[in-house]
């Protein structure tokens, strides 16, 4: 993985039915980039996961990544 943008394409396509439809944002900011998450309606649920398990997940990968690149990220799933 190159960067942070492909490694949360690549983890939402492994959970979605519907791959096609994952697009990433990358959207720099001043101290943060956020990393703005879309998927297909219906596979909307098993990115966040039950109880948000998943998404919180994905985040703290997605923190841990950022740290090791000394920048910070935030992943924000939006529909």
């Amino acid at each position: 993985m190159d960067n942070l943008k492909e490694l949360v394409e690549h983890m939402a396509k492994s959970l979605v039915d519907k791959p096609e439809n994952v697009v990433v944002d990358e959207i720099p900011g001043q101290q943060t980039t956020l990393l703005a998450l879309k998927v297909d309606k219906e596979d909307l649920g098993k990115v966040i996961g039950k109880q948000g398990k998943t998404a919180a997940a994905m985040r703290t990968i997605i923190r841990a990544a950022g740290t090791k690149l000394n920048k910070r990220y935030h992943l924000d799933i939006v529909e």
